[in-house]
């Protein structure tokens, strides 16, 4: 392909970002950060089971009663935020939509999801009267379909930027998984295993509102390696470090005094054991990004300034995992290590997406690819 078909077959993916869109993109982002913080309060102050059905906060009231008091008021105020979420990234998606398809694709969207309203109060209608205990949750998964077959139709239909209407479908969708996970997490009263796959998914939605971020301002088209082959592997093995630290983190968090309810059972693993666990790819990631960030700098490659963020938070996760482990878990501590975890996840996210660049004919050999070949 000559060089001039490149260069147009790459200007015909350009789209307009609109101000709103950036907005909303940053807004999407940080709401699944505050997410995180707001569903870490229900679980450190024990409020998991302040409202003790769902998506109802009890069988007879949507809000919490005078009688749930504090511990009410905090689990329906993480419901009320994942309401939040989602309103904001269903703004991303019908923004994006405009943006790489116009009005027409816009409709069908909404379609969709009239459609999907439709059928989750006619699915729980038939549920509800047929007397099935999950008929709610039963409701919240048509809605999910729906989501997905309109997704799928929107895509189908994106000759433009089909990077972006895939991670914004992507947010959306997970939002109302999440949702439904959430909803299970109560009915199963705090399973500890549904609660740490509830903020694993979290975090993960965390990475994918970044990515957003990024390729929202990143040049369409082709890409090429923008780093040695050896930095390539050597960050993706660092990612798999980082996900075994979350990993064995939630377990440890599952294993601990704050199970979200005090009469709930933990998940019955030795705590002292799996923080000891949980230290060795902790100390191992933090090795391995010193490594990275010196090899970045010396051979100066693009992903350097975001291996300085990346370093940071986790410098700061590691200090906090300290003083937690040896104050007794103090909540406010644990609070602030969840935190982190999904800021250090975006931050490794933007790392790997800086490890290509644009592609294009005319460019020199960079350093990074003399040094691939080395």
């Amino acid at each position: 392909m000559h060089a001039s078909s490149v260069t147009s077959a790459a200007e015909t993916r350009v789209v307009a970002v609109t101000r709103p869109l950036r907005v909303f993109a940053w807004l999407s982002f940080l709401a699944e950060v505050i997410i995180i913080g707001t569903g870490g309060a229900v679980r450190l102050t024990g409020s998991g089971l302040g409202c003790s059905d769902w998506p109802l906060c009890t069988p007879e009231s949507l809000i919490p009663l005078p009688e749930q008091g504090i511990h009410g008021i905090i689990e329906f105020g993480n419901r009320t935020m994942t309401g939040v979420v989602g309103l904001v990234a269903l703004a991303v998606v019908l923004l994006t939509v405009h943006a790489v398809g116009g009005r027409s694709l816009v409709f069908r969207a909404l379609w969709f999801a009239l459609g999907g309203v439709v059928l989750a109060v006619a699915v729980y209608a038939i549920a509800a009267g047929a007397g099935v205990v999950y008929s709610a949750a039963l409701m919240s998964a048509a809605l999910l379909i729906s989501v997905l077959a309109g997704a799928i139709d929107s895509l189908r239909r994106t000759a433009r930027r089909r990077d972006l209407a895939l991670l914004a479908w992507i947010t959306l969708a997970g939002v109302m998984a999440q949702a439904v996970v959430g909803g299970f997490a109560v009915l199963t009263e705090l399973n500890a295993f549904i609660v740490g796959f509830h903020y694993a998914s979290s975090l993960l939605l965390v990475c994918v509102t970044a990515a957003f971020l990024v390729r929202m301002n990143a040049t369409p088209g082709p890409r090429k390696a923008a780093v040695p082959r050896w930095f390539a592997v050597l960050t993706h093995v660092t990612g798999l470090a980082l996900a075994l630290t979350i990993l064995f983190g939630v377990l440890t968090t599952g294993s601990g005094p704050h199970s979200g309810d005090a009469n709930i059972q933990r998940n019955g693993f030795d705590a002292t054991w799996l923080a000891h666990v949980h230290s060795w790819p902790g100390y191992l990631l933090a090795a391995l990004i010193v490594v990275l960030l010196i090899s970045a700098f010396v051979l100066r490659l693009p992903p350097r300034n975001w291996l300085i963020v990346l370093a940071a938070a986790v410098l700061v996760q590691v200090l906090v995992g300290v003083l937690q482990a040896r104050h007794g878990l103090p909540p406010v501590l644990v609070g602030i290590h969840m935190m982190l975890a999904s800021l250090s996840a975006a931050a490794y996210t933007v790392v790997v997406l800086k490890l290509k660049r644009p592609a294009s004919a005319y460019e020199t050999p960079t350093l990074a690819e003399h040094a691939g070949h080395a």
